[in-house]
């Protein structure tokens, strides 16, 4: 299951911040802040997906992701890889790293990251 971009949004504060009431995350936001109300509908939304859980103490509500953040754009990357790239990771790979602008520090520090895994395997 995916998010919409404005639930991926308030995600990424609760990931950062990893236990919020509703007043965090609002204080969270950047101005214009969205409405309480808009924010609780994004709460019970990414609930029903099973995004994210909550504890109650008395009519307030601690909420906390379920799913990690690292999982979430893995299972995210890995997607748009099949969907986009024919499933295939030199293709993503080549498409990145011709596509982003990439500096030649940013490529050399890539091909230190690929080496290393290539040392653990």
């Amino acid at each position: 299951m995916q998010l919409s971009k404005s639930e991926e949004e308030l995600m990424n504060i609760l990931w950062k911040q990893k236990k919020a009431f509703m007043k965090d995350l609002l204080d969270a936001y950047p101005e214009p802040k969205p409405a309480t109300t808009t924010v609780a509908t994004l709460l019970k939304r990414m609930t029903d997906k099973g995004f994210v859980t909550y504890k109650a103490f008395g009519r307030s509500r601690e909420y906390h992701p379920l799913v990690k953040k690292k999982d979430y754009f893995s299972k995210h990357v890995n997607g748009l890889i099949k969907n986009f790239f024919n499933d295939s990771a030199g293709q993503f790979a080549s498409f990145f790293t011709q596509e982003t602008n990439l500096t030649k520090t940013e490529l050399e520090d890539l091909k230190k990251l690929i080496d290393s895994e290539l040392k653990k395997k």
